[in-house]
C-alpha cells in the first residue's frame, strides 16, 4: 500500500459541510408538559374515584393516585421555570466575575436545591499559552447572579507540551 492510498477522514459528527448551527440546551421549562399529563391523570382518577365509588373495582388506591400523580405534577409545575440565561449569556457573566483575559471556557448545566434552579457551572483558564489562572464560575440560569466563585493560580503543568 503507498502513501498515496492511505487518508485520514473526520468522524461523522465532525464534518463541517453538514454543520446545522449552535447548540441548543433544552428549556427547563419543558418539565410543565409532563406536569400537565400528570395533572390530567390525577384528575381522571379523582373523577372515577367518585363516580364509580360503590364498584368493586374501584378502592381508595384511585384517591391515593390522584394524591400522589398531583404533588408530582405540582413539583413539575414548581420546578419547571424558564430557562432564560443561556451558556453565552452565562460566559460572559462569569469573564465579568473572574477579572482577568479568558482563553478557555467550558459550561455546562446543573441544577441546585430542591426546586431544581438552574444553574451554569462555567470552568476558565486565562489567555496565556500556558493559562496562570483558572476559575470556576456558577451562573443561576433564571437570574443570571453569580451565585459563587472560585479563582485560583493554575496549579496544572503544562510545560511538557510546549516542547510538542
Amino acid at each position: 500500500m503507498s502513501d498515496a492510498e492511505i487518508t485520514d477522514e473526520l468522524p461523522q459528527e465532525l464534518n463541517v459541510s453538514e454543520y446545522v448551527g449552535p447548540y441548543l440546551f433544552p428549556n427547563n421549562s419543558r418539565r410543565r408538559i409532563p406536569a400537565i399529563i400528570y395533572l390530567s391523570a390525577a384528575l381522571v382518577c379523582t373523577v372515577v374515584w367518585v363516580v364509580a365509588a360503590d364498584s368493586p373495582l374501584v378502592n381508595g388506591g384511585f384517591l391515593g393516585a390522584a394524591i400522589a400523580l398531583a404533588v408530582f405534577a405540582l413539583y413539575g409545575f414548581v420546578c419547571g421555570k424558564e430557562l432564560k440565561i443561556d451558556e453565552s449569556d452565562a460566559l460572559v457573566i462569569a469573564i465579568g466575575a473572574v477579572g482577568f483575559p479568558v482563553g478557555h471556557a467550558s459550561a455546562q448545566m446543573g441544577w441546585r436545591g430542591w426546586l431544581s434552579r438552574p444553574t451554569w457551572r462555567i470552568l476558565l483558564y486565562s489567555n496565556e499559552p500556558q493559562p496562570d489562572q483558572r476559575g470556576l464560575v456558577f451562573v443561576d440560569g433564571i437570574t443570571g447572579e453569580v451565585i459563587d466563585q472560585l479563582v485560583q493560580a493554575n496549579p496544572e503543568d503544562w510545560a511538557d507540551l510546549g516542547n510538542n
